[in-house]
């Protein structure tokens, strides 16, 4: 666009203030190294939705792929920044990267986008502050690259502040904490990387924005949505996508699901990710060709190719019941509420039985506090909340949610700090509380022996039960719903003997969920077959008359509820509420 008169040069200018793509696609190209030269900056969907987050969004983690652009993208994105901003508010751009040959990649490439702009924008390089590590433009905008050093921020304070291939970076949470401090008047944070096992910078951000416990926003980038690479996309129907590639010839071809005759910008992913919940796996020409270039390492192709954060090879979680849960349990929650906090898969079913575990932190440590709260009967996770918050708030949220679920509640009352949530709930009047050292089949009546003690669990000489527990239910399909606890279990090891969470993560929704299926198993298990008992001896006293038919309430002794279901009264049939306290003499009276 060439020869603009004033007028046209003013709309140009304004529509690419306002528009990002618009102006992107316009005014910036890229070399394609298929066809050895430059063509016009292509965004596909995933791109356009990660420049978007970038203009909405002060604070941004990108998950990507090897090759997915990001870094060019990103690039472009802050070159538009630095040509369009006012002169009394310049940009300052600091790329931080863990070797200084990353970080002046991403300098260059924004360097090179610069130039490309047309010369109606007023814009140059400086040339008295025109060097590769630090460049300056006529509006006072600046552009520093370095490597991760504590000096890394002297003498420079960013309007953005840009992290590349993050999950590289060998620096600890103290100089992380020290780049936010940097932003504390404003400004923009990227973090841009493939990942890199679970390190203490990457992941943790990515791990707490999952969370909601930081203002991160998430930019997911998977290589089947990129036009480049899925061309000739098809779908496998198997568990080891890289198994069956080496032995590819062996296997039947006609069971391909292709998507080749679709156009890749016209896809709809929703469909994909159904067929990935029933275990395909995508595949495609350019997949194939980096499987064999990356030479069929599993870890390799997990992380560079499949976006998956990857543990040590000593996690107490087998990655084969890791891989189950991500492909065939996960989902989103039907409801999110407390600032994504508290998230909740399934309401309350009358005649099931619900438990809850609570792990209780000061509210100011670097734990979490967590609830967790599983259906026993359909063997699933169903509620879950995770936040920094006193004991006594903690039993709030815990009292509300389980009243509604009618739930069991066991409470961690290791070191004393979970005993003030057990106050706090009696104080509130919540009856069923889980006793250790008490029996569990008297749980629900009034016990004068019992009065005196503690509600609670303590994890002192049981941490390996209770966690063992929890991995064989793991083992044997429970349903976890959340990727929140999918992230700790996947950051989970053996340390010295001892299952605990890496250096850095954290365990806290485990131990709420573990708890919980751990006296779940013992509680429920002897409650049930108490309950048989008592109906057997009951249905042998109890008189048919076959001419008349009954309706009666159904009452669980193990989960009361004022809910009402209607059956005819058969052999089959519990007892009513009327036997049971007709004959309540039979319980002790519970």
């Amino acid at each position: 666009m060439s020869n603009l008169t004033k007028e046209q040069i003013l709309i140009e200018y304004v529509k690419c203030s306002r528009d990002v793509e618009y102006a992107l696609r316009t005014y910036l190209e890229t070399y394609d190294n298929t066809v050895k030269k430059y063509v016009p900056l292509e965004l596909f969907p995933d791109q356009l939705s990660l420049l978007q987050d970038y203009e909405e969004y002060n604070e941004n983690i990108a998950l990507k792929y090897r090759q997915a652009g990001v870094s060019t993208v990103t690039a472009a994105w802050m070159s538009r920044k630095l040509v369009f901003a006012r002169k009394e508010t310049p940009e300052k751009i600091l790329i931080i990267a863990n070797k200084l040959d990353t970080s002046l990649e991403m300098a260059n490439k924004i360097k090179a986008f610069v130039a490309q702009w047309p010369a109606w924008t007023g814009v140059d390089f400086d040339k008295a502050k025109n060097s590769q590590k630090h460049y300056k433009l006529t509006n006072g905008c600046e552009v520093k690259a370095v490597a991760t050093s504590k000096d890394a921020l002297r003498g420079f304070t960013p309007t953005i502040l840009v992290f590349d291939e993050a999950a590289f970076i060998e620096a600890d949470s103290d100089f992380w904490a020290a780049c936010m401090a940097s932003l504390s008047t404003g400004g923009k944070v990227i973090v841009v990387s493939t990942p890199n096992g679970y390190d203490p910078i990457y992941y943790e951000i990515y791990d707490q924005a999952l969370k909601g416990m930081n203002n991160f926003k998430i930019s997911e980038m998977f290589w089947y949505r990129d036009p480049r690479y899925s061309k000739d996309l098809y779908l496998v129907p198997t568990e080891d996508l890289v198994k069956y590639l080496l032995n590819k010839e062996e296997h039947d071809l006609s069971k391909h699901i292709s998507f080749e005759h679709i156009d890749p910008y016209q896809r709809d992913y929703k469909e994909l990710d159904d067929y990935f919940k029933k275990g395909y796996k995508p595949c495609s020409t350019w997949y194939e060709k980096m499987v064999k270039k990356l030479k069929y390492d599993k870890r390799k192709i997990n992380q560079e190719l499949n976006c998956e954060f990857l543990g040590s090879g000593d996690n107490v979680f087998e990655n084969t019941q890791l891989d189950y849960i991500k492909d065939n349990t996960l989902t989103d929650p039907i409801g999110k509420l407390m600032g994504n906090s508290l998230w909740m898969w399934k309401e309350p079913v009358p005649e099931h039985k619900y438990i809850m575990g609570v792990d209780v932190s000061r509210g100011d440590s670097e734990d979490f506090s967590s609830i967790q709260i599983i259906d026993f009967d359909d063997r699933e996770q169903v509620f879950e909340y995770v936040g920094k918050i006193p004991p006594d708030a903690l039993a709030e949220i815990a009292y509300k949610w389980g009243m509604m679920y009618n739930a069991f509640i066991v409470i961690d009352i290791t070191g004393g700090m979970g005993i003030t949530t057990v106050r706090k709930l009696q104080e509130l009047g919540y009856k069923n509380l889980y006793i250790e050292g008490v029996d569990t089949t008297s749980i629900w009546s009034y016990n004068a022996k019992i009065a005196d003690k503690i509600p609670g669990l303590n994890f002192n000489n049981k941490r390996v039960q209770i966690i063992a527990a929890f991995e064989e239910y793991v083992r044997h399909k429970f349903k976890i719903r959340s990727v929140r606890l999918y992230n700790e279990m996947n950051t989970f090891i053996y340390l010295n003997g001892r299952p605990d969470h890496q250096r850095g993560q954290h365990d806290d929704l485990i131990m709420g969920i573990s708890m919980a299926i751990y006296v779940g198993e013992s509680s429920f298990n002897k409650l049930e077959k108490v309950v048989e008992r008592t109906k057997i001896m009951l249905e042998s006293w109890t008189v048919i008359n076959d001419n008349t038919s009954r309706q009666q309430s159904h009452f669980d002794p193990v989960i009361p509820n004022n809910n009402v279901r209607h059956d005819r009264w058969s052999r089959d049939a519990g007892p009513s509420k009327d036997d049971y306290i007709k004959y309540n003499w039979l319980f002790g009276n519970r």
